[in-house]
């Protein structure tokens, strides 16, 4: 399963800029370069260092990392839930992804003109929450006025979950809050509230783009952000994208590193912002290894080892047998497969094993 996100905000933020980094995330992963799928689109590796330890003493093949989809999503001006600018377009491109990267500008700078006259990322943030809101806001109302009679002047126990949902959802949105900030308790309410597709019920991750000074504590702008979203389900990640695209060009790991290290940083805000997309969605990761490939497969965190091998194969849902699992530390610690059977490390599994992030797995199926 790939993970899509979508790099959001108004213009002249540091968008595109955070892009580009992303553009030449070969600097972070070194077998593993970017690829263009169009203009705004790329798919770019999850940097994980179990993955490229597990090529070291596999020597395989073939080698498939975990990929996150970015896409760059044209700069959003007020009224884009009016259709003004590419609103529309705007609005249909976050529909289509999985979470979304919320970039605010934290840095003064005269030369780079802010579209509203000053640099306040609190403003910024609330305009594009305004757009998003009242899109949702259009939905939910839409889906009220199909239900509303149905559920007050009939039996029908399903128009009145659904409904109740809606309320609850428009009762928020009114008071300028995200849909994401309302949860439900039962199956049924969390699969509908799923099916509405609501652009504020997305996971957000608000990406502070500062400058060089700011790029470890961040500054008053980011401790502005940081208040404003502390009642949200939201987290926040503080990047110097300019610094960091500059970085990426450097040829070597080491002038990479020591960089960084002069900005007291230990790894690139590329990367940590890669892993924090990928936890964002509750995902982890699981391996298969061997000498024709070692890989990474993405699921969802609470998996069951059926579903996870369906990841692989639908057959291998279906006719699931048992997993054989070795974890991570054991199979580095006693090199490899054969150490880890050989010393009683390795577990069979069956349906109702919860695979955790790291596992090496095998799948027995019969179909």
């Amino acid at each position: 399963m790939a993970l899509k996100c979508g790099i959001v905000g108004l213009p002249n933020v540091g968008k595109s800029t955070l892009f580009n980094c992303l553009s030449n995330a070969k600097a972070q992963s070194a077998n593993f370069p970017f690829c263009t799928i169009e203009p705004n689109v790329g798919v770019i590796t999850v940097p994980d260092d179990r993955l490229n330890k597990l090529v070291d003493m596999c020597n395989p093949r073939s080698v498939v990392p975990a990929t996150v989809e970015i896409v760059d999503i044209a700069g959003l001006v007020k009224g884009a839930s009016k259709g003004e600018g590419l609103g529309n377009k705007f609005l249909a491109n976050i529909r289509e992804t999985d979470a979304i990267l919320h970039v605010l500008r934290c840095f003064d700078d005269d030369n780079i003109t802010h579209v509203d006259g000053s640099v306040d990322p609190v403003r910024d943030k609330e305009i594009i929450d305004y757009e998003l809101q009242i899109k949702d806001l259009e939905t939910v109302d839409a889906r009220i006025a199909k239900t509303q009679k149905q559920a007050q002047t009939g039996g029908d126990k399903q128009a009145k979950m659904q409904y109740e949902v809606l309320r609850q959802y428009k009762e928020a949105l009114e008071k300028g809050l995200p849909a994401r900030t309302v949860t439900f308790e039962t199956v049924d309410e969390q699969r509908f509230a799923k099916e509405l597709f609501l652009l504020t019920n997305k996971p957000v991750m608000y990406v502070c783009n500062v400058d060089d000074s700011s790029a470890v504590d961040g500054n008053k702008y980011v401790d502005a952000v940081r208040d404003a979203v502390k009642d949200e389900d939201a987290r926040i990640l503080i990047v110097a994208a300019r610094t960091e695209s500059e970085i990426a060009e450097l040829d070597t790991y080491e002038e990479r590193q020591e960089f960084l290290q002069e900005m007291g940083l230990d790894e690139s805000g590329v990367s940590r912002l890669i892993r924090a997309a990928y936890a964002l969605l509750d995902l982890q990761t699981y391996f298969t290894a061997g000498e024709d490939e070692v890989r990474a497969w993405t699921f969802m965190r609470g998996s069951k080892a059926p579903r996870c091998a369906g990841i692989i194969h639908t057959d291998f849902e279906k006719g699931f047998i048992r997993a054989e699992v070795i974890k991570y530390d054991d199979y580095v610690a006693l090199g490899g497969e054969k150490g880890a059977r050989d010393a009683g490390k390795l577990s069979s599994e069956g349906k109702e094993y919860v695979v955790q992030d790291g596992d090496i797995m095998h799948f027995l199926f019969n179909v």
